[in-house]
């Protein structure tokens, strides 16, 4: 579905107009500050504004420039992302911060091809940083971004088989005299007006043109693929003590979903194990040493984007062995009262919290 010129100026003055009274007050729309923006970008890949606005304000007390965050240590980044997942966006925001400093002189690029050359950053992105922190006229496609758009066409596919449709006509409709408040009130627009259940279609600018609202079938857009049940890993896991009383914690290899992330050693269960003889064998073959396998601790169900895990923890006890970095990168005994000085994801702090409580 094609829109005409004057269709679409009446399009792009209606959005503005709306905006302007409805904008919402996020902290990293107060100022221009590419650096600032940046974060903001890679924060709210798949995560909630709601979620992000605390993790943004404590990044940015602790790291106030891109200087600070190139030269800080990848250990105190992911202890700062911790708990906001997807790892990599810190890993990369990191790297992308030395990148800068070593290529542009610590100045955030200003030219969509050397925004586009860092760690982490698509095309999505790009615009989202470029519109709002240069206004420069370049387009978005997030997720809120694609509703809102195959609802105005009634795409009759998933957003995912339409990607280059969609991507044409958020190039059509960008306002290239006012691309950054353009693409806030889009983004804007599918966060709070046209969102995934329930649209608001009587507080929306666009209804008149919207093919869905036209046809009634708002509430039934976007098309969904049919997802696969997610595949479902049974882990063992062991909190190794020794006579000092010291946790024995492994840091994982840098690459991966939880690369660089530091955890309770264990690994998945094979068929015909118990979950005792499971813990056994991981702890030798990733760190060389014996164990006795004591009382269950706690049993935690996780999801992640592509699989979900049941971690069953129990105590253990180092019998013999030095323990050797043998399926990750670091190894380290610590005490209970030191471990919040390490990063973990999410389920491992729950671990964290039963031992405290065990404490108590």
């Amino acid at each position: 579905m094609s829109f005409s010129v004057p269709t679409i100026e009446e399009m792009r003055r209606s959005l503005l107009q709306w905006y302007v009274q409805v904008a919402r007050d996020l902290p990293w729309r107060r100022d221009r500050n590419p650096y600032q923006i940046w974060v903001s970008e890679i924060m709210l890949q798949q995560t909630q504004v709601k979620t992000v606005i605390p993790y943004y304000q404590r990044w940015l007390d602790q790291f106030p420039t891109l200087t600070h965050l190139a030269t800080a240590d990848l250990q105190q980044v992911l202890k700062a992302w911790e708990g906001l997942g997807y790892y990599a966006r810190a890993r990369n925001l990191h790297a992308s911060a030395q990148q800068i400093v070593q290529q542009h002189g610590g100045i955030f690029p200003s030219q969509l091809s050397e925004v586009l050359a860092l760690p982490g950053v698509g095309r999505t992105t790009a615009g989202g940083i470029l519109s709002a922190a240069f206004n420069q006229p370049v387009a978005i496609l997030d997720g809120n971004v694609k509703r809102v758009l195959t609802r105005l066409i009634a795409s009759p596919v998933p957003p995912v088989k339409a990607s280059k449709q969609l991507w044409q006509l958020s190039e059509a409709l960008l306002d290239r005299e006012q691309p950054r408040d353009f693409n806030q009130a889009l983004m804007d627009l599918g966060a709070t007006v046209c969102t995934p259940k329930n649209p608001d279609c009587s507080r929306c600018p666009w209804t008149i043109h919207c093919q869905a609202y036209n046809e009634g079938v708002q509430s039934q857009l976007p098309m969904r693929e049919t997802a696969a049940p997610l595949p479902h890993k049974i882990i063992g896991v062991a909190v190794i003590w020794n006579e000092q009383g010291q946790i024995l914690i492994d840091r994982r290899r840098a690459e991966g979903l939880l690369g660089g992330l530091w955890e309770f050693p264990g690994g998945k269960v094979e068929p015909g194990e118990t979950m005792e003889e499971c813990i056994k064998r991981e702890i030798q073959e990733e760190l060389g040493i014996e164990i006795e396998v004591g009382k269950h601790l706690i049993t935690i169900d996780h999801v992640y984007s592509h699989f979900r895990v049941t971690l069953t923890v129990h105590h253990s006890r180092h019998l013999s062995g030095v323990p050797q970095p043998i399926e990750c990168d670091e190894i380290r005994w610590v005490s209970l009262d030191e471990i919040d000085q390490y990063p973990f994801p999410k389920a491992n702090v729950q671990i964290i919290a039963a031992l405290r409580q065990g404490n108590n």
